[in-house]
């Protein structure tokens, strides 16, 4: 069968099952193994064609449905954490990437930035931010900041302004994302002039071990609540094939997953800042320790188990 054919033949019950949500357990098999059918017949035919692509995405968000929603899983916040989020940050894997790359490009270019111009740390954390750093470091006391006021305070008052700024950056992905770059642009480029700050007085290493105890956790953070505003608005300016709306919505539920999976990670990036970094003086092996066991949850759960998690679905029912 000729594959403008065989799209024309089965066109009409993609859009269907697409678009109209299946009324029971048993409709929702018949469809997936309708979809499944499909998908052989066109990798056997078509292996290299947009159609074979497109079923294979179907089949593949069909099983994760009825793969989630199973009655066996008893514990629905554990699936949540479990499967939910982890197959939901897989799917938008390249725009978090994206941010990613894009916040380390100018993490570099405000370190060099700052290297070659000294007026310019000044221009991006301020004439008052930079001089009361400087007197602390002529005290002894570089990072004496962050043991100024109560840890309780702090720990609740950095919490609940981190969450703020995430829940902007998400909500910035509705102006087109333009305002969540630049945001993403001006965070990356701040921190690089801030961190060459210190270098530039001989305190690289030292401010390493002590800014990113607590900044390991919530830059990560940030990066990643950056990419879940793009979620939401890549899928209002680019629905696909789908409705525009269709997209839109399915963008902001996954975005908001995304975004949700966040809170305990700024809940405890803000009490390690609250309440460990404030012993800046501690063992380097100590605060080296904190910083790379945050850097191992944030890679592993966002990364690399997500990853696993869909060859291992996929694998179960073939779907390659």
């Amino acid at each position: 069968m000729r594959e403008a054919l065989f799209i024309k033949k089965h066109k009409d019950r993609w859009l269907k099952t697409q678009h109209t949500p299946p009324e029971n357990a048993d409709e929702t098999g018949v469809d997936f193994t309708q979809l499944v059918d499909d998908l052989s017949y066109a990798k056997t035919f078509y292996p290299h064609s947009r159609v074979t692509r497109y079923l294979n995405a179907r089949a593949s968000q069909t099983y994760m449905s009825i793969y989630q929603s199973r009655k066996e899983e008893r514990n629905r916040i554990t699936g949540f954490w479990k499967y939910t989020v982890p197959l939901t940050i897989r799917k938008h894997h390249g725009v978090l990437l994206f941010c990613a790359a894009l916040f380390i490009t100018f993490f570099m270019t405000g370190f060099y930035s700052s290297q070659h111009d000294e007026t310019f740390v000044r221009e991006m954390l301020s004439d008052s931010y930079v001089n009361m750093t400087e007197e602390n470091i002529e005290k002894g006391r570089p990072f004496g900041v962050y043991a100024e006021g109560g840890a309780l305070l702090m720990w609740l008052g950095i919490m609940i302004n981190n969450l703020f700024v995430a829940f902007g950056y998400f909500a910035q992905g509705l102006l087109l994302c333009i305002p969540l770059i630049i945001s993403l642009l001006t965070e990356g480029v701040r921190l690089g002039a801030f961190e060459q700050m210190f270098f530039a007085k001989g305190l690289g290493m030292q401010s390493v071990l002590t800014v990113f105890i607590h900044g390991t956790l919530e830059i990560s953070a940030i990066v990643i609540a950056g990419a879940a505003g793009i979620v939401l608005g890549k899928g209002w300016m680019f629905p696909g094939t789908d409705k525009r709306l269709h997209a839109f919505m399915r963008g902001a539920k996954d975005g908001v997953i995304i975004l949700a999976s966040l809170i305990p990670v700024f809940i405890v990036a803000a009490f390690f800042e609250g309440f460990i970094t404030r012993y800046y003086t501690m063992p380097w092996w100590l605060s080296g320790s904190i910083l790379l066991l945050s850097a191992s949850y944030i890679i592993w759960y966002y990364i690399i188990y997500p990853v696993q998690l869909q060859k291992r679905l996929l694998a179960n029912r073939k779907i390659v």
